[in-house]
């Protein structure tokens, strides 16, 4: 163990070994409980990524959802921040503990950077082992103004803990401590340039409903408390993105309904709302500027940009992007329900522009599966640009695909498909991930992994001219080039 680590080692390691004590397990008893989650930050040997898979199906397709998930799901973000003083890319992911089988594998939590200067990575630094293979425990991102570097790591409902990790030393992975033990799912950590302060967005659950949250905080350490934005029907999901360098934070959030025609509840997302803050979350708008006053309650609130119910659709969200003239457009797929499959095609994706007046619907593309998610790019010279597994690949109806680059020059009224990014493939690439202030050189990260049943999972990124790399998946040197793929 490198020395700089041996002091937090100390601290982190003895309550574990304390609590880890249990009675051997005899037939006809219930499983005993898993030991604490270990805390001790060690430095890993290279990029191997979570496999996880969601409501087993009894069909060819085998789950609702499943693949290698090590930058999953979209609801967590940001996962990657590019820093230009640093000239480095800082990624958090979900890495596999190596026990690659359904159930069985435990999600570590790690943190590394792209070097552009020297076109390498580190190994990275494993902050936690999670004991637990549910991808939703993923980690995210984010970095303040003197350069620290902060984890938010998830808990999937109130059954397990989450963390606050913050670096010891601006820009370093290596050595970390641990701020808080707590509860939240869903992250979605703000850092506002402007304001310097942090504005915390989150999902806590009540009675198992997802309701939407901020909270804030100007070192991280003392957070105001939870405030309620929404809790529409039985719950909602949200995805979120910052404007530039600036302090104002939109989210688009769905709603699991109560009622309707094809269900109700979690399997059931519907409806696309839209609510930004400019202010840390002091006060809240629809994208015409029209007061909101949280919590939202009701489903028929000033928010709602299009009842998707009331089509009979569902509303599966990907990402936010900001137009020059800072107006924001939605990236999101509508498909007839919840299950893999032709039926409940066609997966169409869209995108919602605010002109400054209304919302302007636009569909570019269709896909094979619900959970085909990829990020959309609005660039300065005006280009619109999506990487996401738009292409069946080769476990086709399955999550993910292959990757592909689409763009748009005319705000999404027309659509290129510029290059297939992956093919010949192995597995189906999922989750394809924006990092903040992108760099051409890192434009998007993700992981495969077939969704049919447990595999290795390897991560790639991508360029913005659209080369693939592959992360090292075992490194013996403390530094690798990643390799491209051909």
């Amino acid at each position: 163990m490198p020395p700089v680590l041996r002091p937090l080692w100390l601290l982190c390691v003895l309550p574990a070994l304390l609590a880890a004590a249990s009675t051997p397990q005899t037939p006809g008893t219930k499983a005993a409980p898993k030991p604490p989650d270990e805390l001790t930050p060690q430095v890993a040997d290279g990029y191997r990524g979570i496999w996880y898979m969601n409501q087993p199906l009894k069909s060819e397709h085998r789950y609702k959802y499943s693949g290698g998930f090590a930058t999953y799901p979209q609801q967590h973000v940001p996962i990657a921040v590019y820093v230009a003083s640093q000239r480095k890319t800082f990624f958090v992911f979900g890495g596999s503990a190596g026990n690659i089988s359904e159930r069985q594998d435990e999600l570590q939590h790690l943190v590394s950077y792209y070097d552009h200067v020297t076109g390498t990575v580190p190994r990275p630094v494993r902050l936690l082992q999670k004991r637990t293979e549910d991808a939703h425990d993923n980690p995210t991102l984010s970095v303040d103004a003197a350069g620290h570097l902060w984890v938010f790591s998830s808990a999937h409902g109130t059954g397990r803990p989450s963390y606050l990790h913050r670096s010891r030393r601006p820009y370093d992975i290596s050595e970390w401590e641990l701020i808080e033990k707590t509860n939240f799912s869903y992250t979605q950590p703000w850092y506002l340039p402007q304001s310097q302060r942090f504005l915390f967005l989150h999902t806590l659950y009540v009675k198992g409903e997802r309701t939407l949250n901020w909270k804030t905080s100007a070192d991280g350490r003392t957070w105001s408390a939870p405030q309620l934005l929404a809790h529409l029907e039985m719950g909602d999901y949200q995805v979120s993105f910052r404007d530039g360098d600036t302090d104002r934070v939109a989210t688009a959030f769905d709603l699991h309904p109560a009622q309707g025609r094809e269900g109700k509840g979690l399997n059931y997302r519907t409806n696309l709302y839209y609510a930004e803050t400019r202010d840390g979350g002091a006060t809240w708008t629809n994208a015409a500027g029209q007061r909101l006053e949280p919590p939202l309650r009701d489903a028929r609130n000033p928010a709602l940009v299009r009842d998707y119910r009331a089509e009979n659709l569902s509303v599966y969200l990907k990402d936010i992007a900001f137009t020059a003239d800072h107006r924001p457009v939605v990236l999101y797929l509508t498909s007839k329900g919840f299950n893999p499959g032709p039926e409940s095609g066609p997966f169409q994706w869209y995108t919602a522009r605010w002109t400054g007046t209304a919302w302007e619907y636009r569909a570019f593309t269709t896909s094979d599966h619900n959970y085909d998610h990829g990020s959309l790019y609005i660039e300065a010279d005006g280009t619109w640009r999506v990487i996401a597994p738009t292409a069946p690949g080769p476990q086709p109806w399955g999550t993910g695909g292959d990757m592909v680059m689409w763009t748009s020059r005319d705000q999404g009224a027309t659509w290129q498909r510029v290059k297939q990014l992956t093919q010949n493939s192995r597995y189906n690439h999922t989750y394809a991930r924006k990092p903040v202030n992108a760099h051409p050189d890192f434009y998007a990260l993700w992981a495969d992994g077939s969704p049919l049943e447990a595999t290795p999972s390897a991560l790639y990124f991508a360029t913005r001219d659209g080369r693939v790399f592959r992360l090292p998946q075992r490194m013996t040197g403390d530094t690798a080039t990643p390799e491209e793929v051909r």
